[in-house]
């Protein structure tokens, strides 16, 4: 009697699913929005801008404001151009000049902070050199109507655009030194008519190359 072995197959074991372990939510990391990053740039770029406002400020003799709405990028670099190289113009949006400015002397700037600026920073007692090239091209370009200073301040004082007149006639050192020692030399007459003359534009240049001298003294120590 023969005897027949049957081949039994067992079932191959399927493989259990794998599922990946879920993070605590703490845990989790989400993608920056493109919202999220240029917010976080344009931040950066608006404290980069105060901070060079309040660069610029440092040894500042005047800063003035100039409407340049309607002016293009090659105008605006025309006069960067002719300006002399103890001056600076920079073009910066009101609301951060005015944060650079807060709690300085140069906060008197704040009347005419609207519309849309350029500033002209003035590293030099001899104020109406600096401001003779934008003179200049607003005569060349005709827009002396459309483009003129908006205000200015010198020495803790606010001049508007009318009052810039006192500014652009003020004599240089040079001037000042030449007419006073002329008078000393002269008879008594000529002193009295010295000193009868406008005291603040003696004693603004005066001031200047004082504050000056006591700065370069400061940076000799």
């Amino acid at each position: 009697m023969e005897t027949s072995f049957l081949r039994t197959t067992l079932p191959t074991a399927r493989p259990l699913p794998t599922t990946a372990a879920a993070s605590p939510p703490h845990l989790r990391t989400r993608p920056l929005r493109r919202s999220t990053i240029r917010a976080a740039i344009t931040r950066g770029r608006k404290e980069d801008t105060v901070a060079t406002v309040r660069e610029q400020l440092e040894g500042c003799y005047l800063l003035a404001g100039i409407r340049y709405e309607g002016l293009t990028v090659k105008q605006i670099q025309g006069i960067r151009d002719a300006l002399p190289e103890t001056c600076r113009l920079l073009v910066a949006k009101n609301t951060l000049v005015g944060k650079a400015i807060e709690g300085t002397p140069w906060e008197a700037l704040k009347p005419c902070m609207k519309g849309m600026n350029a500033w002209l920073f003035v590293h030099t007692e001899e104020v109406p050199a600096a401001l003779k090239p934008y003179r200049a091209f607003q005569k060349e370009e005709r827009v002396e109507e459309t483009n003129d200073f908006v205000g200015a301040v010198f020495e803790g004082k606010f001049y508007g655009p009318g009052d810039f007149k006192a500014l652009e006639t003020m004599p240089s050192r040079a001037e000042v030194y030449a007419k006073l020692l002329g008078a000393l030399q002269g008879p008594a007459t000529s002193v009295v008519t010295t000193l009868q003359t406008p005291a603040r534009d003696v004693v603004a240049v005066l001031s200047a190359y004082v504050r000056k001298l006591e700065q370069e003294e400061a940076g000799s120590a």
